[in-house]
């Protein structure tokens, strides 16, 4: 399935290779259909013997079934074929072949008794009549919507499929309740002049169809892998500590949306350990109630009945503590007094992301620098050195060290006395001349 084009979710396209291996770049293939399942036995070769003669034929969108290969062709993912239908036949493409197809249907609980058959892999004709009608599907959807409003039928018409030979056509529709369409099929039958097939969906399975990109920004999962689609229930977000607000948690079918359930078995394990969160405490100062949890801190905020603006938190294992003693007819401390402890952890940066000099060269060619910066640091004590010296020593007769040491240790009692020759005069202050105002003889 790679040809590495921009048709994804278009079944007319084919990848034009005819090998018995299908496509070199299977993973990469711009034609990535929906509800893909990846064959990681490709690369086993089973005995001729024990080989399935099951194959998984993908169509529009995420309808797929499955045929029997009663004529041994030689297919793989990726092939178009000419399948078995009511009436006339229908053009598919391979999605699945091989031992993953036995565990497929085991999973769809697909029956193998009377199997629909492959009668051929697809020529160049069949091609063409299933592009021909695959392009009129968008103007079929069209004017059915028309025809329904003009019938006014509560019903959205969501997606329309013609058969690869073109000899009926199926409408997708979703409706709150049960639709008289009797009228409806007549006047498509006449607009159309096809075999007409209504299938009802629910709103979950026309965002499977549709497709998009959910708020988590991925694509959505009911399009993607999702096949089996659970009941998803408020309690779900309670559990969850999340806040019952319908504009979030409501996904683009506008149902709950289906990941809420991906995690509940885990917070479900945590909350065991939790008492129940209508548990009250009888303390000296009064009553507390419970207001809210924290799963993973494993901690519970209590309010007294008379005052709830302020908050403590406490440890699970205290709070079991204190129920048990309330059962026992004994009142608790005060919450001021067992309020948890917070003891600040220092957070180490591993990525150290928040770094801003991360990106900074630090310990390249120290060693060849060490000599520059060691000569350079030598030149600057030089220099101060003879910026600090006094005027009469920076004279061009250099006399020794010695010498030097001898005469500032004489001069030494002499540094409070002000010397004008010796010492530097202080600096001055500028101060800006101020012009005196131009009189005015006229005045």
């Amino acid at each position: 399935m790679s040809c590495g084009c921009k048709t994804s979710g278009d079944s007319s396209h084919s990848c034009g290779t005819k090998s018995q291996n299908g496509c070199e770049k299977v993973d990469t293939c711009g034609n990535s259909y929906k509800l893909s399942v990846f064959d990681w036995l490709s690369d086993i070769n089973n005995p001729p013997q024990s080989k399935f003669d099951f194959v998984e034929v993908r169509f529009k969108n995420d309808r797929k079934q499955f045929y029997k290969n009663v004529h041994h062709l030689p297919l793989h993912i990726g092939s178009v074929v000419t399948v078995e239908s009511s009436p006339g036949h229908d053009t598919g493409v391979v999605s699945l072949t091989g031992e993953l197809v036995k565990i497929q249907m085991k999973k769809k609980k697909a029956s193998e008794e009377n199997p629909l058959k492959i009668y051929r892999i697809a020529n160049q004709k069949d091609v063409e009549v299933w592009q021909e009608a695959r392009k009129k599907e968008e103007s079929v959807k069209i004017q059915a919507r028309k025809i329904a409003y003009a019938l006014n039928l509560a019903m959205k018409i969501t997606d329309v499929e013609f058969q690869g030979d073109g000899q009926k056509v199926t409408f997708y529709y979703t409706a709150d309740t049960r639709v008289d369409f009797r009228q409806l099929i007549k006047e498509y039958a006449i607009a159309f002049r096809t075999k007409i097939d209504m299938k009802q969906i629910g709103f979950r399975q026309e965002a499977a169809k549709v497709g998009g990109i959910g708020s988590c920004g991925r694509e959505l999962c009911c399009s993607t892998w999702l096949t089996d689609f659970r009941s998803v229930n408020t309690n779900a977000a309670r559990y969850q500590q999340l806040s019952i607000n319908p504009q979030k948690l409501a996904g683009q079918c506008g149902k709950l949306k289906c990941c809420l359930n991906y995690e509940l078995d885990s917070y479900l394990d945590a909350l065991s350990d939790f008492p129940s969160s209508s548990s009250t405490l009888d303390t000296e100062k009064g009553k507390a109630f419970c207001i809210k949890i924290d799963v993973f801190k494993k901690r519970m905020w209590f309010a007294y009945v008379d005052h709830s603006m302020a908050w403590y938190d406490l440890e699970v294992q205290e709070v079991k503590k204190l129920i048990a003693q309330n059962k026992r007819g004994e009142k608790t401390p005060p919450l001021e007094d067992l309020k948890a402890v917070d003891i600040p952890t220092k957070s180490v940066d591993l990525i150290q992301e928040s770094n801003i000099e991360r990106f900074d060269r630090k310990g390249r060619n120290q060693g060849k620098n060490q000599n520059r910066r060691n000569s350079g640091g030598n030149q600057k004590s030089a220099g101060n050195q003879r910026q600090k010296q006094k005027p009469e020593n920076r004279s061009p007769e250099n006399k020794p060290a010695e010498k030097q040491q001898g005469e500032r240790k004489k001069t030494s009692p002499e540094r409070n006395q002000p010397q004008a020759g010796n010492q530097p005069n202080p600096p001055q202050k500028k101060f800006k001349k101020k012009f005196q105002p131009k009189r005015d003889n006229n005045a």
